[in-house]
């Protein structure tokens, strides 16, 4: 970065606030007390984001009788469910052409399950009154390489070949048209695949969605240890114990409470920057009166979307693991990476010179070796687990919370039947083939976007096995 960009991008971040701007809301609901004592339930859900809130929630709608009991470690909503770019899609694969690669059988299904999800999804929004700013504007992919825009009309013909729902092409012009940037050569847009929203509310009203419907939650109750207890289970807790006929186990990047699944997935730091609010002026100099969200195309991506109060939140390109997989919160502030965020955002927007970032921040990803969700079952079927939806678990999570529900009771449903259910990803590797692997994927990845997508060895190697790494 130029030296006078690099000032210009240090100075826009000079009064940023080091925490997600979805949290930084007075809507935030008061906590609930810590369980003390003992608890007995039907259903125990451990985690408190979105994969644990849709569990309890559906587990009540489909049985109102039955007792459940939701413990969350710190607060509902605190962790990458109140730290996400509030993208709310449809694809439960990561996006279609990852789940064709993988399952080319079952995509048909696949999306028919996935738009009903995000059907689902808005209609619960309505029902319960969930004050989330839901906006169903879609999102575009965006160009910003030659071989990216080619990658783009390849793939806008194949979706129409094979039959699937076909995203809008829009070349240089159309695609300037809808959100401006120098850099924009072209887009595909999906218009009805992904909804926009705020991602803490949404999981702030499924809490109160949760206790409405008679959900017991204990917030500030991480589950220590898992065992057999006669028929059930139990999980013990700092202060207590909860003994359950059934648990689901929705703690996503945190470690299992079942060990054995814990090679599975692997946490990736991922950042964002939310603007100042635009003025009239501004906004009319970029355009963006449709609200889509986007992304680039790059492996190396960026995510960019509008607010209610039309900020830009800008987020994505570094995707940071840790050695030995260990969280840290001094890792959701990285200086270097904002900046360089900064620097990217002026980039793209010229016009937006003198803007200024109000909020920086950043937080783990369970990131899995498909991209995209896998399922088990522990303790006999007592317990479900659903792990690995590497970014894209705002609508997923939900579609998982039915898996785990369907496989608790033991019934077979067009979810249980499908491959992608049945089957898991390959583990990652211990340390430190793990931190090597993923950095020389990293570093070809980052190679493959300057030298106009070629893949070099290693990347076609990690292809025939199946084994990913993306930002």
């Amino acid at each position: 970065m130029a030296t006078d960009a690099m000032r210009h991008a240090a100075a826009s971040l000079s009064g940023a606030r080091p925490r997600s701007y979805w949290l930084d809301d007075p809507a935030e609901p008061e906590p609930r007390p810590a369980l003390t004592g003992d608890e007995v339930c039907d259903l125990l859900v451990v985690g408190g984001g979105y994969s644990g809130l849709w569990t309890a929630l559906l587990a009540k709608e489909r049985d109102p009788r039955r007792e459940v009991v939701l413990i969350e470690r710190r607060e509902v909503g605190w962790a990458a469910s109140g730290r996400n770019g509030g993208f709310c899609a449809a694809s439960l694969t990561h996006g279609t052409a990852n789940g064709l690669d993988r399952w080319p059988e079952e995509i048909a299904k696949l999306e028919q399950l996935g738009a009903r999800n995000l059907d689902a999804i808005e209609e619960a929004v309505t029902r319960y009154g969930i004050d989330c700013d839901f906006e169903r504007t879609g999102e575009i992919d965006v160009a910003t390489r030659p071989h990216e825009l080619s990658g783009l009309r390849d793939w806008h013909r194949r979706t129409g070949e094979l039959g699937l729902d076909r995203p809008e092409f829009l070349d240089q012009e159309r695609m300037r048209a809808e959100v401006d940037s120098p850099a924009f050569l072209g887009g595909l847009w999906d218009r009805r695949g992904v909804a926009l929203l705020h991602p803490a509310k949404l999981a702030w009203g499924l809490k109160r969605a949760c206790l409405r419907l008679g959900v017991r939650v204990y917030e500030h109750t991480p589950g220590l240890a898992l065992a057999r207890s006669g028929a059930g289970v139990a999980v013990r807790t700092p202060y207590g114990r909860v003994f359950a006929r059934r648990a689901a186990l929705a703690t996503n990047v945190f470690p299992s409470l079942v060990r054995r699944l814990r090679p599975y997935t692997v946490p990736v730091y991922d950042y964002a920057l939310m603007t100042e609010p635009l003025s009239a002026d501004r906004l009319a100099s970029i355009g963006w009166k449709n609200r889509q969200g986007l992304g680039d195309s790059a492996h190396r991506f960026h995510y960019f979307r509008l607010s209610a109060d039309n900020r830009i939140l800008w987020g994505g390109f570094d995707a940071v693991y840790p050695f030995g997989g260990r969280l840290h919160s001094a890792l959701d502030r990285r200086p270097e990476t904002f900046l360089t965020l900064a620097g990217h955002f002026f980039a793209y927007f010229p016009q937006l010179s003198g803007v200024r970032f109000t909020h920086a921040w950043g937080g783990a990803i369970d990131t899995c070796s498909r991209f995209s969700a896998f399922f088990t079952t522990a303790y006999g079927g007592r317990v479900a687990h659903a792990a690995g939806y590497t970014g894209l678990g705002v609508g997923a999570t939900r579609f998982g919370a039915e898996v785990m529900l369907d496989l608790l009771a033991g019934d077979r449903t067009e979810r249980t039947g499908l491959r992608m259910v049945r089957s898991k990803p390959l583990p990652f590797p211990p340390e430190p083939f793990a931190w090597a692997g993923i950095g020389l994927t990293k570093r070809s990845l980052a190679r493959a976007d300057d030298r106009g997508g070629h893949r070099d060895l290693w990347l076609r190697t990690t292809d025939r096995l199946g084994f990913g790494f993306d930002s």
